[in-house]
């Protein structure tokens, strides 16, 4: 476990200082020192955002990318916004999170069994990222999922999420075709590989429209959990 740490240790503090992005970089900064008007008093995280949750656990999600206003001023994988407050609340109903809400990192709320992560770890303006981006990204999203021993499946929160994962594991070597994103659908990618679950992302523009509902994601939850053993 102590190792475990030190490793964990390691990794965000090369994580924090990337600079590969020069877009994501110049935006990251820019809205940190601009901030919005209703935490004009609050310190803007305005760096890349690492991983969260239990590094013991069984599950990982990989979203996007951190919110402007949310993960990129909290400093913690959607945290301060509303695609965390929608995702936090259903987590801690499936026993996932010890806590419905997520305000900064100094709220107390812990995962069990449950690593959250993402495709690019800086915001993006109007939330589009590249494929370079993503790329260039990629080897941070490798480096923590080998720092979860008993990982067993994979939930991945939107289409680019989806295809972050899938591109993750072909350039490890795996042969992995035609697997097309929609909300619910499962995947066995063999080779040892974690299974894949795919579900919309609980962005305001799903939520707000009904496209993606807490029942829907509560179903999530509740077929993770009759799928990890």
């Amino acid at each position: 476990m102590e190792n475990q740490d030190e490793l964990w240790e390691q990794h965000v503090e090369g994580l924090i200082k990337c600079r590969k992005c020069p877009r994501l970089v110049v935006w990251r900064e820019e809205v940190a020192r601009v901030k919005r008007r209703a935490y004009l008093d609050q310190t803007y995280w305005g760096k890349p955002v690492p991983g969260f949750g239990d590094l013991q656990a069984r599950v990982a999600l990989v979203g996007l990318a951190p919110g402007a206003h949310g993960s990129n001023r909290t400093g913690r994988m959607f945290t301060g916004d509303k695609s965390g407050d929608f995702l936090y609340a259903s987590l801690y109903r499936a026993g996932f999170a010890n806590q419905a809400t997520c305000v900064d990192q100094t709220d107390g709320l812990v995962l069990t069994d449950m690593f959250i992560t993402a495709a690019c770890r800086c915001a993006p303006p109007d939330n589009k990222v590249t494929r370079d981006e993503v790329v260039n990204c990629r080897p941070y999203l490798l480096a923590e999922m080998g720092m979860l021993p008993h990982l067993q499946g994979i939930v991945a929160l939107g289409g680019v999420g989806f295809e972050a994962v899938v591109a993750l594991c072909q350039s490890l070597g795996h042969e992995i075709k035609d697997l097309r994103f929609s909300h619910g659908a499962y995947f066995e990618l063999g080779g040892n590989l974690p299974w894949l679950m795919a579900t919309y992302h609980p962005s305001p523009q799903n939520t707000s429209t009904k496209r993606l509902t807490a029942a829907m994601m509560d179903e999530i939850w509740a077929d993770v959990s009759q799928r990890i053993v």
